[in-house]
């Protein structure tokens, strides 16, 4: 690494946005791919390309200009990927590793059949019949899943009956963008609740691991993480957090990975989702941690040191700010800031829009029903669902 060192970020999302700050510590030079030129990275980031991330000429003229190129989202194509790694651009995560977050089914055949990692029972259903024959299987309800191109909610269904085992075919056809989607039938998990853990992988093997967080999910968003997991017992976070850099180390990830998981009413867990870039869910990192997830995913990008993981104090809790009725964010500062010295706040740059993750809040301290009070309502005096006296 150098100062004239460039790393290329794809995608313009708030976690684009919130790898600038610590770029900038670092000395880094970030330049930006943007889907369009309002979106909230592109609004903070000084030099930017506007253009498709899924058109190869756009692309690769973008990482002509780049050292290493990163992501912000996973919905790259990977053989657009491939070959740049073949010319000899550093990709980070590489596409070997990228494409098991982008494809469930590839995901869930490998950490099943590799690692032996817990799994919801699952099946490749190529047609309705075969996903009905599933569901009469394990018992109604079940999930199905497109194996490609979901997102917060997005190409997942709850199936009741076996009435409903057309929709997923039909919808997931409607977005497949000519890509090969294929229908994976799930056991439904009636969860307790979902828990992260976040771990940070170097080149060169390194690899640092978060405390791993309850999060707490509704209509596919998350809503708010508490840090560490209340009631986690230690021998089952440290099996989890060996299973995240067990499988960070099996797929050679580079950068950051998120594994989700829903725990049983046994306390028994199963993963349910990877993500490779940095995550909602170690948001809490930027004010809770020592490190921020961000700064180590720059540094595991760029192959130095990866930095110190841990809580800045007992408990820390994150909750997500959703467009409601305010729509001058900045101004309802003042209360929030006057009533909590030690609040923290990130606004995204997006316009506010009913539902639409637009920042966050974070807390942190020593006594957890105190952290989650002042977090909670930090967030809702955000979003409009209460106003200066209410609690």
């Amino acid at each position: 690494m150098s100062r004239s060192t460039t790393i290329g970020v794809i995608g313009g999302g708030q976690l684009a946005r919130m790898m600038y700050a610590p770029a900038i510590a670092l000395d880094v030079n970030l330049r930006l791919l943007a889907e369009g030129p309002d979106v909230g990275a592109a609004r903070v980031f000084k030099d930017v390309t506007v253009g498709d991330y899924t058109d190869e000429a756009i692309v690769r003229e973008f990482a002509a200009g780049c050292d290493v190129i990163t992501f912000d989202h996973e919905h790259v194509p990977t053989r657009i990927l491939r070959g740049l790694v073949d010319e000899g651009l550093l990709v980070r995560p590489g596409p070997e590793a990228l494409e098991h977050a982008q494809d469930k089914l590839l995901m869930r055949e490998r950490l099943t059949r590799t690692l032996d990692a817990p799994a919801p029972a699952w099946r490749r259903c190529p047609d309705e019949a075969a996903l009905r024959a599933f569901g009469d299987e394990v018992g109604w309800p079940i999930i199905a899943k497109a194996s490609r191109g979901g997102y917060d909610g997005h190409g997942v269904w709850k199936l009741d009956g076996p009435q409903d085992a057309a929709k997923p075919f039909a919808e997931s056809l409607d977005a497949s963008a000519g890509e090969t989607v294929q229908i994976i039938g799930e056991e439904f998990v009636d969860f307790a609740r979902e828990l992260s853990v976040i771990v940070v992988r170097s080149p060169s093997g390194q690899a640092v691991a978060y405390p791993v967080s309850e999060t707490v999910q509704r209509d596919g968003v998350c809503r708010e993480t508490i840090t560490p997991a209340p009631g986690l017992p230690d021998e089952q976070a440290a099996a989890i957090t060996k299973l995240g850099l067990d499988i960070a180390d099996d797929l050679r990830v580079v950068g950051v990975l998120a594994v989700e998981l829903m725990q049983r009413t046994d306390g028994s867990v199963v993963v349910n989702e990877l993500a490779m870039r940095p995550h909602n869910t170690g948001h809490w990192t930027i004010d809770g941690a020592r490190t921020s997830q961000f700064e180590n995913h720059l540094r595991a990008v760029l192959d130095l040191p990866l930095g110190d993981p841990r809580l800045r104090d007992d408990w820390c809790v994150m909750v997500n700010v959703l467009g409601g009725t305010v729509t001058d964010l900045t101004s309802e500062l003042l209360h929030c800031f006057a009533r909590d010295p030690r609040l923290r706040v990130e606004f995204y740059g997006k316009g506010v829009r009913p539902g639409r993750k637009v920042g966050h809040v974070v807390t942190y301290g020593e006594n957890l029903d105190d952290v989650l009070g002042r977090a909670r309502h930090a967030a809702r005096y955000l979003m409009g669902e209460i106003r200066e006296g209410q609690s």
